[in-house]
């Protein structure tokens, strides 16, 4: 059996620019809040078309098994330029959020995911100070296991909350700590948190970039939440100038157009140019490396 490797899932350049629609609650909300109907099939019906509209554009698409895996992979939806990407965390809604806790996903068979078209894996790590260490990297162990058991790539996402005790949270230096802790785990692809939120002066971005990439061995990639969309090309930018190999977003190439009429078209004037964009820059870094 063939074994995918991050090259599977990057462009010719070798960096990575991938797309996420893999948001669950957290889209739900986001359509809620712009006044548009957000009902399971308002949420698969948008997820479905921002594939086939945008992964022709996108070294892969990331989809979630909630709301879109077997509704994407049905009507083809995945552009035959891109590669598919299958979270398999299951979200654990807890005290006022969506996701309070995360477990892995055994509702995703590896290789029925294979056969369906994945050339990956995702899985969300909520890192908090106060929670057992080992016991996150017993889920990483039983995750990467799970891909590698099937020739798939094994992508882990580490995102930094707060404590569940007290309010002592720096969250720049926990990103770091989360990488130190999960950054030689065995998995294929760190995709990461940007620090301070992408904002800011470039050189002290630059630094704390260089702090996490130093604690990461194994390609990486930065996540979008959090970082406002008109930032994220320059964040994506310092990312890879301090060992990043590009991005896996969502909300900096998709979220504006929601609450917009005309969705699909609105996707295509606006998401296309900018994921094409951040294309762009992913080969242009990637070229001068």
């Amino acid at each position: 059996m063939e074994k995918y490797t991050v090259k599977d899932i990057a462009r010719a350049s070798g960096g990575f620019s991938m797309l996420a629609v893999d948001q669950r609650e957290a889209m739900r909300l986001m359509f809620a809040a712009a006044g548009m109907p957000h009902a399971d099939k308002d949420i698969t019906e948008f997820k479905v078309n921002a594939a086939k509209i945008l992964s022709p554009y996108a070294s892969a698409v990331l989809v979630d098994n909630q709301f879109c895996y077997k509704q994407i992979v049905e009507q083809q939806a995945i552009s035959p330029k891109s590669s598919m990407i299958v979270a398999a965390d299951q979200f654990i809604p807890g005290n006022g959020i969506p996701v309070d806790n995360v477990c892995i996903d055994k509702a995703i068979n590896p290789f029925e995911a294979r056969k369906n078209g994945a050339k990956a894996l995702k899985l969300l790590v909520l890192w908090r100070q106060d929670e057992d260490a080992e016991q996150r990297k017993a889920m990483v162990k039983e995750f990467n296991e799970i891909c590698h058991s099937a020739g798939l790539v094994s992508i882990i996402e580490p995102v930094v909350r707060p404590p569940r005790i007290g309010d002592k949270f720096d969250r720049e230096q926990v990103i770091i700590d989360a990488a130190k802790e999960l950054g030689d785990s065995g998995a294929d692809l760190y995709k990461g948190e940007m620090p301070l939120f992408g904002k800011g002066d470039s050189k002290a971005l630059l630094d704390a970039a260089k702090r996490l990439n130093d604690q990461i061995n194994m390609p990486w990639v930065i996540l979008s939440s959090g970082v406002e969309a008109n930032l994220f090309c320059r964040a994506v930018r310092i990312a890879m100038q301090a060992g990043a190999s590009g991005f896996l977003a969502g909300r900096a190439v998709w979220s504006s157009v929601i609450g917009l009429p005309d969705t699909n078209l609105m996707l295509q004037d606006i998401s296309v140019p900018r994921l094409q964009h951040l294309g762009d820059i992913v080969d242009e870094l990637m070229a001068s490396r």
